[in-house]
């Protein structure tokens, strides 16, 4: 039995804190030379980058009267939205329960309950949809014990997404032009919320989303990760498949060689998610001369001093720079093979939608 929360008081002088994050110019090569992208440092934002949509999505409930004055929410996390919602329930009034699971590291247990946050952990993953799918699941039986909580979906909620417009702007008043928007894609929030505006800015604006291996997303087949923070076991609905001129697919080594080389070569850096965009920014401003190209580095690098900056955890999981593509595998289509390293695909499809 789940016990009570207890209600908190608001504190919103904590929203101004959100967002206005700043831009750095990377140069490192990644793995070869390349003249540079513009990279959006949400790690040094209050709460990190999905505290923008965590907020958004509680506003947007609130207004539409589906999450209560002090109501408790509860939601699925793999972290980095666990640290946004502790954040924007802080600042709105809200106890939080987020349900992880056992991959879940120590350090951001700790993270979390620190900022208040009550955990539920499941301790194996579910026959289909993975940990993903066992959160859910144990998701759902939190809510029917506590039928007044209010559940984000973030997977789902178009609030998400909207919790990027502002991010966008910024973008908008920093940058002269913008040819390549690269983005990674888990729930689809971030990169549904950026292009609309931003094609808005620049018409001719290139997209290129980029996926972990092992994920099912873009129409490859679901299988365990070790990255986390992108890619998913599910098909969310927040993801803006008609947006995307071409998908990457990057696996955990190329991810590992892209942060080592980002904290040694230009002091900024992250985790999975940061080190793949990374390594696709570098790609397209190398291979599209003269583009401006920018991306979102979502998170920091203290998350993962345990796992991609940890030698031996390195050396176990075979995620050496010899095992690192330094190119991709063009493939027709998305069911053309399955990936196990870096690929792309400029055929992008919901894979909902080819079953139909």
């Amino acid at each position: 039995m789940t016990a009570p929360v207890l209600a908190r008081p608001a504190n919103p002088d904590l929203l101004p804190l959100l967002g206005r994050t700043p831009l750095a110019r990377i140069r490192t090569p990644l793995p070869h030379p390349q003249p540079g992208f513009w990279a959006k440092l949400e790690c040094l934002g209050a709460g990190g980058m999905k505290a923008r949509s965590a907020v958004e999505m509680l506003n947007g409930a609130r207004a539409r009267g589906e999450l209560r004055p002090g109501g408790t929410v509860v939601e699925s996390t793999s972290g980095t939205l666990g640290v946004g919602l502790a954040f924007a329930g802080q600042a709105l009034g809200h106890p939080v329960i987020l349900i992880g699971d056992a991959e879940l590291e120590p350090s951001m247990r700790q993270l979390l309950h620190s900022y208040g946050a009550e955990l539920d952990i499941v301790e194996r993953p579910a026959v289909k949809g993975g940990w993903q799918g066992a959160r859910l699941a144990r998701l759902h039986e939190v809510l029917a014990r506590m039928p007044y909580a209010y559940w984000p979906d973030q997977y789902n909620n178009p609030d998400n997404a909207a919790g990027y417009h502002a991010m966008a702007q910024e973008l908008i008043g920093e940058l002269d032009d913008l040819d390549v928007l690269v983005c990674s894609v888990g729930t689809g929030g971030h990169s549904a919320g950026l292009v609309e505006p931003l094609r808005r800015r620049w018409p001719g604006l290139r997209v290129i989303g980029v996926d972990s291996v092992g994920s099912a997303i873009f129409g490859q087949p679901a299988r365990s990760r070790l990255m986390r923070g992108l890619g998913s076991s599910i098909h969310p609905r927040n993801v803006a498949y008609e947006a995307f001129d071409e998908v990457h697919w990057v696996g955990p080594a190329e991810a590992v060689d892209a942060c080592r080389r980002l904290a040694k070569g230009c002091f900024v850096s992250g985790g999975w998610s940061t080190g793949a965009v990374a390594l696709v920014a570098a790609w397209a401003a190398r291979t599209e001369a003269g583009a401006a190209v920018a991306t979102v580095f979502p998170d920091g690098p203290h998350r993962y001093l345990g796992s991609i900056y940890d030698d031996a955890y390195c050396r176990a999981h075979g995620l050496t720079p010899e095992n690192a593509a330094t190119r991709p595998v063009e493939i027709p289509h998305p069911g053309a093979a399955e990936v196990m390293g870096w690929a792309r695909c400029r055929t992008v499809l919901d894979p909902l939608e080819v079953r139909l």
